[in-house]
């Protein structure tokens, strides 16, 4: 079999696969998409870091790859779609990273509080002036934590060698394990209020950016803001801004909107902003554990067929997958679904099977439910490791069966208690595989699980329509359809909206305000 290394990877995890006699290794960096292309038909193996751009037209190119693999946790370089649909197995190395992103957080925030960078650039540059770098100490100050996944709980362990008190907004984590932290959980308007420092751990965020002006209004003058995490989370010319008016004092990023970083970006040239290139896994050991492993499962998969931290399949035999491929893609929607719509940290996931797929095996389908629950709130999550991740933060899993079936052949239920209530949705597959979203709690329907939704709740009132209507036609926001159910004439009622892009944050405030519209919530699959 041939694997081809396109990116620069630790030689201690390629010599893992060069060990391999059946193997014909080659390295070729560098190269540009048309080269790629006209390589990969050759291959059976891919593995890059984040340079390589494996496209749609790279898979399509691929006529015998089986496997991608990826030297580290994000894999937006990579089509998933595209391999997926071509059987293509794509993996990663999630840990590989999470030490050296949290340590390089810490030292973002202590290089901006010393001002080393810019007193570093004075001293070789033959000027001695130690008044004019005065800095401020995070001993009793307090760090303001957005997103306690991995990388979140490094920098909060680590913060707490410094005595900074810690408090944390994640909507997703359980205030026990919270407190196993050691951490106090606050929602996201107390947190910009009282924080000197903000670190950001999340995933990128669809529509607004996170930290945006009305954010950096909120803030306490004089904060200090870190992003290893996502250049998008932050409205950079809002930053920019907010610096240049002392609301905040400086920041440092090492991620961007765009990289590498345009010579005409805003962030260039601000003294109170510290810029690093990207830099949060870049430490040799996170590149030697990430060859390692990414090295490691693949040369397991060609040889033994073994999948380990697949990104788009679960670890089961090829009969059991195709029984059970449809319910892993609804599982995965249900689960997405219902981390946009609940209010609250998680305590209990509920899973049910009536019918025929209750004779299947399910545990992949349940692990497609978490994965799609905990994938918006933290990076790295895989058919492996999510089980794990829902333990840690405290969420209890409960899973039943039952061959009794009701309306449809076979139903899926997910159900979602969290500390402020509990919600609950319910999927069957289709015909050849369409999901379908059969009931929301109380209201039955039978709606399409699209890309992008609106979720409405509404009173079953003339002119409700109308107005949804006239506000999307507003904001050239085009409906593909349209569910509506109702437990009463006149009581309350639930719409479903398949619409063709998302929806601006504008109009879901304007929503919110329209005469018996109760709620509004924006669901991206």
């Amino acid at each position: 079999m041939k694997i081809l290394v396109s990116d620069n990877l630790s030689p201690a995890g390629v010599e893992i696969l060069k060990k391999e006699a059946s193997f014909e290794v080659d390295v070729k960096t560098g190269m540009s998409k048309e080269e790629l292309i006209a390589v990969i038909p050759a291959y059976d193996g891919l593995l890059v870091r984040s340079a390589t751009k494996v496209t749609a037209e790279v898979i399509e190119a691929a006529a015998n790859l089986k496997v991608v693999g990826r030297a580290g946790i994000g894999v937006d370089n990579i089509d998933q779609e595209a391999a997926g649909k071509k059987g293509i197995i794509v993996m990663n190395a999630p840990e590989g990273n999470v030490i050296t992103t949290g340590e390089h957080a810490m030292a973002l925030m202590l290089s901006m509080s010393r001002n080393i960078p810019q007193a570093n650039a004075a001293v070789q540059n033959n000027e001695w002036a130690p008044k004019k770098f005065m800095g401020v100490e995070l001993y009793e100050k307090t760090l303001g934590i957005v997103g306690l996944g991995r990388i979140g709980t490094v920098v909060a362990e680590r913060a707490k060698g410094f005595h900074m008190k810690i408090i944390v907004y994640d909507p997703f984590i359980s205030k026990e394990h919270a407190e196993k932290v050691g951490v106090e959980t606050v929602e996201l308007a107390d947190l910009l209020e009282r924080s000197d420092y903000i670190s950001l751990h999340t995933p990128g965020l669809p529509g607004k950016p996170l930290l945006g002006k009305e954010e950096f209004a909120a803030m306490k003058t004089g904060v200090r803001i870190v992003n290893c995490a996502r250049g998008t989370l932050i409205d950079e010319e809002a930053l920019v801004e907010a610096v240049g008016a002392g609301k905040v004092a400086q920041a440092a990023l090492d991620v961007y909107s765009k990289e590498p970083l345009p010579p005409e970006s805003p962030l260039r040239g601000v003294n109170g902003i510290i810029c690093t290139p990207h830099l949060g896994a870049s430490t040799e050991e996170a590149q030697e554990k990430v060859a390692l492993a990414i090295c490691d499962q693949v040369r397991d998969y060609l040889k033994n067929g073994n999948v380990r931290n697949a990104i788009n399949v679960p670890s089961v035999d090829a009969e059991t997958l195709r029984k059970i491929q449809p319910y892993l893609r609804l599982g995965e929607d249900l689960g997405q679904f219902l981390s946009q719509v609940i209010e609250g940290a998680a305590k209990k996931i509920s899973i049910n099977y009536l019918g025929e797929v209750a004779a299947a095996n399910v545990e992949p389908i349940t692990i497609s439910v978490l994965k799609g629950f905990l994938c918006r709130s933290i990076d790295g999550i895989n058919m492996v490791n999510a089980p794990f991740i829902a333990k840690e933060r405290g969420v209890e899993i409960q899973e039943s069966k039952s061959s009794e079936a009701h309306e449809y052949t076979s139903t899926l239920q997910v159900q979602v208690t969290t500390d402020k209530g509990t919600r609950s949705l319910t999927g069957s597959i289709f015909g050849k595989g369409d999901s379908r979203l059969v009931r929301v709690d109380d209201f039955h329907f039978e709606a399409v699980l699209s890309k992008n939704m609106l979720v409405l709740n509404n009173m079953d009132v003339p002119g409700v329509i109308g107005n949804l209507g006239n506000t999307l036609g507003k904001n050239n926001l085009n409906i593909a359809g349209f569910h509506l159910g109702r437990l009463k004439e006149k009581g309350e009622a639930m719409a479903i909206l398949n619409i063709d892009s998302p929806p601006p944050v504008t109009m879901l405030e304007e929503l919110k305000k329209t005469e018996n519209i109760l709620n509004v919530y924006s669901v991206t699959l």
